[in-house]
């Protein structure tokens, strides 16, 4: 949604604020489709060392965008439900990434 309607995605989140440029909306839409498919060739494998770079990867990602999302939110002062559940939803997501991330590279107890 985010590269082919920027215009709507930014209305949703920043509640009908005026869009300056589409540039930043769109960079966002591709870097959620390049960690998609990285998270989807991801599902078949068995290597774990795959699986936990990936993970790694999404949890910096979304760790990242928390970050500019915040800093965002510092300096210009806006502030709505759809950006709190944003950012609700990312600090979730770096949450149960990086969880994942430490059970797959937990060895095994011996039974």
């Amino acid at each position: 949604k985010a590269l082919a309607f920027p215009d709507q995605l930014y209305d949703a989140v920043f509640d009908g604020a005026e869009v300056t440029s589409k540039t930043p909306i769109r960079l966002y839409g591709g870097a959620l489709l390049s960690i998609s498919l990285i998270m989807w060739n991801a599902l078949y494998t068995a290597e774990k060392v795959i699986i936990r770079w990936t993970l790694l990867t999404e949890a910096c990602y979304f760790g990242v965008q928390f970050l500019v999302v915040t800093a965002t939110l510092a300096e210009t002062g806006l502030m709505s439900l759809g950006i709190l559940l944003l950012l609700a939803s990312r600090l979730l997501f770096v949450i149960i990434s990086v969880y994942y991330y430490y059970q797959v590279g937990r060895r095994p107890k011996k039974v």
